[in-house]
């Protein structure tokens, strides 16, 4: 039995971009567990409308 694990989870949230202005999008999360808690989120990514995969902080939550 493993206490450390790294997971993936995929949710839809509105983003805000200059360019666009408010999106829905697919972010995924990439989450360090200890026995199925979540302790830190490692890394969080998004897919663009094209199939790029760009990183969260590029855009905004608020306008």
């Amino acid at each position: 039995m493993k206490l450390i694990t790294i997971k993936r989870e995929t949710k839809e949230e509105k983003r805000y971009t200059l360019k666009m202005g408010e999106l829905l999008t697919k972010v995924t999360y990439v989450q360090k567990a200890f026995l199925s808690i979540p302790i830190k989120t490692i890394h969080k990514y998004r897919e663009t409308y094209y199939g790029e995969v760009k990183d969260c902080e590029a855009c905004n939550l608020a306008k």
